[in-house]
């Protein structure tokens, strides 16, 4: 299994605390919270840029 890269966020107090009380509610740590967020707009994403006839089909790079 591939290792997890970690990073700096610098995040405004006001988000942080939204985080934080999404995360409680769904019984996740902020970071978790964070990383599931960005699972679902990647998932999203690539769901939106490989529909059929649209001209932006998802590319291997």
């Amino acid at each position: 299994m591939a290792q997890r890269k970690k990073f700096l966020l610098r995040i405004d107090p006001s988000l942080w605390e939204e985080l934080n009380r999404w995360a409680s509610a769904e019984l996740r740590s902020v970071n978790g919270q964070i990383e599931f967020i960005l699972k679902e707009a990647v998932r999203k994403r690539g769901k939106e840029t490989s529909k059929p006839g649209t001209g932006e089909e998802a590319q291997d790079a």
